[in-house]
């Protein structure tokens, strides 16, 4: 089990671990779960899934070896992992390039578009993010490859996450952050943020580490804010009044049906954009969609869900960026 955390997590128990403040218990018990796999799912029909050819690939524009301090880059790998060129550095987000979001290679999502970059043509990586410890957003396979390809990477994680990286080979700078920390890693400033979610890998280990977002920003002034893998909580705005504004909110909108059960565990596209609104950012890149199959709503759905709800909020549509994998923005 996780080394317990420092006593300055004010959301931490004793007996319990990790907890979201806002809810009294955001994670559906096995009960429930059992009720969506056997009840729900045989009861209720599933929207049809496209074929997964329908879901492109484009070649990345990212800068070689590093972009200029000034400049800001944006390369959606495929579901929460991406490439943020900022600063002068090369930070990597939630990075996962196994087939497979699952402890087994022969069962489990399985991937349904190829990574947006080849992992041998990344860039120098100078900063690895990880959120939370899912198979979905922290993979043993990929860990192991960046010890290897990355030796002297700093990796910024939530707290209780450590140990995990140092038994998969990283031997750069481990930074543990609690919600509301900060650290400066080279010419970035990086921030944990609060999100509503929760953490395991087995069974037994709920809640024994922490999960956040991140708030980063250059001393150009450049900023980027990635929310994690959340529900819809209170703290968007103070979000933004703290670290905004942002260039790019890179916000999840998908994994979100049924609702019952997903409510408190991820955004649905509508409460995307109510958040991003929050935040103060100027760009809204939607991520954590279309590369695993995790939940009851079609693959396609996600983004056209959140175009509608972007559409409806009277935003501007060219404040509203969606990539397919290996698609670079360039401010």
């Amino acid at each position: 089990r996780a080394v317990t955390p420092a006593p300055q997590s004010a959301h931490y128990r004793p007996r319990g671990g990790f907890r979201n403040p806002w809810v009294s218990q955001a994670v559906p018990g096995y009960g429930s779960l059992l009720k969506w796999m056997l009840v729900h799912r045989t009861t209720r029909p599933r929207p049809k899934d496209p074929d997964p050819s329908v879901f492109p690939r484009v070649r990345s524009s990212f800068v070689a070896q590093r972009a200029s301090g000034n400049q800001l880059t944006v390369t959606w790998v495929g579901h929460a992992s991406s490439l943020l060129q900022l600063g002068g550095m090369n930070v990597l987000v939630d990075p996962m390039w196994s087939a497979r979001a699952s402890p087994f290679r022969f069962a489990g999502p399985k991937r349904w578009v190829a990574p947006g970059i080849v992992f041998e043509d990344l860039p120098p990586i100078d900063v690895v993010l990880q959120s939370h410890n899912h198979y979905d957003h922290l993979d043993d396979a990929t860990v192991r490859r960046l010890a290897r390809k990355a030796p002297e990477a700093t990796w910024v994680l939530p707290l209780g996450l450590r140990g995990f990286v140092r038994k998969r080979g990283v031997r750069g700078d481990v930074l543990e952050l609690d919600w509301w920390e900060e650290r400066t890693v080279g010419s970035l400033r990086i921030a944990a943020t609060p999100a509503m979610h929760f953490s395991s890998r087995r069974v037994g280990d709920r809640g024994d580490t922490l999960w956040c977002g991140y708030s980063l920003r250059a001393e150009s002034n450049r900023g980027v804010y990635f929310a994690g893998d959340t529900g819809f909580h209170p703290e968007f705005a103070a979000i933004g009044e703290r670290y905004g504004p942002f260039d790019v909110a890179l916000m999840p909108i998908g994994a979100y049906e049924p609702r019952w059960f997903m409510r408190y565990l991820h955004m649905n596209p509508e409460e995307a954009v109510e958040a991003f609104r929050a935040v103060n950012a100027r760009l809204m890149v939607p991520i954590h969609w279309g590369t695993f199959k995790l939940t009851d709503e079609a693959m396609d759905e996600p983004p056209r869900r959140a175009r509608d709800a972007w559409l409806a909020a009277g935003l501007p549509i060219d404040r509203y960026r969606q990539l397919v994998p290996g698609e670079t923005l360039t401010l």
